[in-house]
Parts: C-alpha cells; structure tokens; sequence
C-alpha cells in the first residue's frame, strides 16, 4: 500500500469513527456555534467535505467550486453519506496514483484568487494534513460536549492492528 492510499484509508476511518460519534449528538448540539473556525460541528464536518471537493476536482480536472464556509448539506444523513461517498471515491483515487503524476506541477487559483503552481505531490499531502488539522478541532469540540472519539492515532487502524510485539 503506497502513503497515498494508507492515508485515504485512515482519512476514512477518521470520518466513520466521527461521524459515529456525531450521530448520537443532537441536532442542535452539533449545529450550534461552539467558537470554531467553522462556528459548529456540522460547520466543520461541512468545510471538510467542501475542501476536500475542491481539492478532488483539481486534481481530477472536475473543477468543484463553493465557498470554504458552504453549508452542502443542513440535514446530517444526507452530510454523512456525502462524505462516505467522497471517502470511497478519495481511496479510489488515491490507489491509481502514479510518480509521474505526483512530480507534476498544477497551476490552480485557490479560493482567495490567488494562483499558484505546485507539484501534485504536495498538494495531495497538503489535503490529506486539512482533514487531520480539522478532525483535531472536531474531537476537541466534541470532547468539550462530553463525547470521545477515542485514539485517533494512524497506527491504530484495524488493518494495523494483529502486530506481533517482540520484547526487548
């Protein structure tokens, strides 16, 4: 599994965990502005969903415009299967990717109007570290509401788990 594909798989995992998690908040809690950057939950989990869209589409030459703070979707069901959708699609997407692709440059205009061009390499790695810097605010607001996501940290997906550990 190359880094691409492990970190659309824990992205993934990350998400059903969340989402899970949200689901059992009520609708008022996840949607009332708590002081994040994206006011609420369902406004975070709405800007992930957003960026990760716009930064898909880039890539893949289906050009997704909105704005960062856009609402998709008020209704948390239809959010939910939004972003597994998407998750598929990403882990799709990241298996086919190739070294020449990843060393190409791409010209694009980023929500500001600024135009900057940059090797997909980074880029990809840049989407991948938004979700993990906004998943971090999530659990903070939600450990605040009294929830708990439980460990985030990549090593513990399922697929890594069954190690064998060698005392020294």
């Amino acid at each position: 599994m190359n880094y691409y594909t492990t970190i659309a798989r824990y992205n993934q995992w990350m998400n059903q965990r969340l989402y899970a998690v949200c689901d059992d908040i009520p609708d008022l809690d996840r949607q009332s502005d708590r002081g994040a950057f994206f006011k609420s939950i369902q406004g975070t989990l709405n800007h992930i969903l957003v960026a990760d869209r716009i930064w898909l589409g880039r890539f893949t030459q289906q050009p997704f415009t909105a704005k960062l703070d856009a609402e998709l979707y008020s209704d948390f069901s239809e959010l939910r299967a939004q972003r597994e959708l998407l998750d598929r699609t990403i882990i799709d997407w990241a298996d086919n990717l190739t070294p020449a692709w990843l060393e190409a440059q791409l010209h694009y205009t980023n929500s500001s109007g600024v135009t900057r061009t940059r090797p997909h390499w980074l880029l990809v790695t840049h989407m991948f570290n938004h979700q993990t810097h906004h998943r971090g605010q999530l659990t903070t607001l939600l450990n605040q509401l009294g929830y708990d996501a439980g460990v985030t940290d990549l090593p513990a997906m399922p697929e890594f788990q069954g190690d064998v550990e060698i005392e020294n």
